[in-house]
């Protein structure tokens, strides 16, 4: 008979083993082992009462490591009134002191004399690895042979969010009818209260440079045929509408709206925005590079202020050979309250950001277990930077008051107020509304996504961009940067982290700041020369961000110039 004898391993549980199936040998005497027996028996009671009793202290002591982090943890989570309240004082970086801060390094930042960084010379880090010889791209022939076959029907997309977010949904909008083989629509672009900007794919984009440019790739048309709009009633909303899953693989779109398609004809999926997963095919990703580096051109009347402001930014710029630095400052009064951060002004700003996130977002910030909490929103680097952070920051790095700054960025939270120690540590300081007459940004008042592109623009071909806080806008500008500069994409992305510790301690002298502020310059030259060696398809590691290789066989020779390019 198979016996099973109980063992405890390593961990304190109990694990069965199989005995032998040969017969048992004879029982002993009972009167001469019992004795032994019985003291056997003892002992193994007494290991498992051992052993259970462990178990229960490493939970216990478990419990013990835990309650700790749990008890700092709430520390962090008091930072603002509560612990004001109880006396606690307020952890390192979570306070907003930058203003005292400047105020007493001011007169070492004035008198400060050391030679000032050559706008030229901030970018001398070399690509850790070389990219691989430049390839054709794939040709159009396999396309054409697909839709010689004939199209299956129409794709309609509708794309939400603010410039860049709309331009990923393009590119996206190019892939999936790739995909299924479908005839594109000219995107729609749906208005929503926070942009609010009513205008339309032509308004932005040229139309017709976008058709041509992916011809023999996809198709594309610009409004769907009269017989099949009247079997809708002239009403595009009446089309069948797919909620298609965010972030799709191939598989899902093949499998779960290609069938659609072929049976419907046309279909119209809405909202577009992140429809599509980053990894797809080499072809598939092909249509996304071509869209985005060459169909995508802005219309005329964007592109032709555009290089008026690149123009003048340079000529505003001849103490730095041409040269200047471009700022995406997000510090509109509609940001600062999204990113539940205070900066400062007390109970009032408490009341005011509260009433605007009521106004912008409904219940979305009332939601139940959603606790604002500014002072960890700072520490961990989710507070978008001040201009004064900002002046304070390029100080450090090296730039002096004779660099030339662009400011991309809306209207700034109570402007006057922050403006002005920007100001003082760069009076060249400038603006599309301080660039442009305001006959010339007439046309542009109440469009974002029009204003937006300017911006991007002149930024674009800035010789140093910095980015403030993430969003859509950096990251499809440092792919845009990479992609026209050899790789590199002459970009500073400050930590956050480490600056708002600094900024909030007494202690730190304009020399220690320096150090720092140098140290971190260095590092974002070392990141912008970064070419992934193995890209994990995410948001972070896109196309859009970092382009190569997979749009390399679009980069044209190197040529930094304004020139030919200004048609982006």
């Amino acid at each position: 008979m198979k016996t099973k004898t109980h063992h405890h391993n390593a961990n304190g549980y109990a694990s069965e083993s199989s005995g032998s199936n040969s017969p048992s040998p004879p029982p002993s005497p009972r009167r001469q082992y019992s004795s032994f027996n019985h003291s056997r028996r003892r002992v193994r009671s007494k290991c498992q009462s051992t052993l259970a009793g462990g178990i229960i202290f490493r939970r216990k002591l478990r419990y013990l490591l835990v309650l700790p982090l749990l008890y700092v943890s709430g520390l962090l989570m008091c930072v603002g009134p509560f612990s004001a309240l109880v006396g606690l004082s307020s952890p390192p970086g979570s306070v907003y002191r930058s203003r005292e801060t400047f105020q007493r390094l001011w007169p070492d930042i004035q008198f400060d004399n050391s030679t000032a960084i050559q706008l030229s010379s901030v970018w001398g880090h070399k690509p850790q690895r070389r990219l691989k010889e430049q390839k054709p791209c794939p040709n159009s022939t396999a396309q054409q042979q697909q839709e010689s076959l004939g199209s299956v029907g129409y794709l309609i997309v509708e794309a939400n969010g603010g410039l860049n977010q709309q331009r990923s949904a393009i590119c996206n909008a190019v892939a999936v009818a790739g995909l299924l083989n479908a005839i594109l629509v000219i995107p729609r672009f749906e208005f929503h209260n926070v942009w609010r900007d009513p205008s339309k794919f032509g308004d932005i984009y040229d139309e017709d440079h976008f058709i041509a440019a992916l011809d023999g790739y996809v198709k594309v048309v610009k409004e769907l045929p009269e017989s099949l709009m009247e079997r809708y009633d002239n009403n595009i909303t009446n089309i069948h509408s797919l909620r298609v899953q965010a972030w799709a693989s191939v598989g899902y779109y093949m499998g779960e709206v290609y069938p659609v398609l072929m049976r419907l004809g046309v279909i119209r999926i809405a909202p577009f925005a992140n429809r599509l997963a980053m990894n797809v095919p080499p072809h598939i990703q092909h249509l996304r590079c071509l869209v985005n580096y060459e169909a995508l051109r802005f219309s005329s009347p964007i592109s032709a202020l555009a290089k008026k402001l690149v123009n003048r930014m340079i000529e505003k710029s001849s103490r730095t050979g041409g040269k200047y630095v471009s700022v995406h400052l997000r510090f509109e009064e509609d940001m600062v309250a999204f990113s539940c951060c205070l900066y400062g002004g007390g109970e009032a700003e408490k009341i005011e950001m509260d009433s605007i996130r009521e106004k912008g977002w409904r219940l979305k910030f009332k939601q139940k277990g959603r606790v604002i909490l500014p002072g960890l929103n700072r520490i961990q680097g989710k507070c978008p930077l001040t201009p004064l952070e900002v002046g304070l920051m390029l100080r450090g790095m090296g730039f002096d008051n004779n660099t030339s700054i662009y400011l991309a960025s809306g209207k700034i939270y109570q402007a006057e107020k922050h403006l002005a120690p920007l100001l003082k540590m760069f009076p060249y300081l400038h603006t599309k509304e301080s660039l442009a007459s305001s006959e010339e940004l007439a046309p542009f008042e109440g469009y974002s996504s029009r204003l937006a592109a300017l911006d991007y623009t002149v930024c674009l071909f800035s010789e140093i961009f910095v980015t403030t806080q993430g969003g859509n806008f950096p990251h499809f500008l440092m792919g845009h940067r990479r992609f026209l500069y050899g790789g590199h994409a002459k970009t500073i992305k400050p930590d956050k982290r480490k600056l708002v510790l600094l900024l909030q301690d007494k202690d730190t002298s304009w020399k220690g700041f320096k150090d720092e502020m140098q140290a971190m310059l260095a590092e974002s030259d070392r990141k912008g020369s970064i070419v992934p060696r193995v890209k994990k398809f995410n948001r972070k590691s896109s196309v859009y961000t970092y382009p190569f290789p997979e749009c390399r066989c679009l980069q044209k020779p190197q040529n930094t110039g304004i020139g030919s390019n200004m048609h982006l």
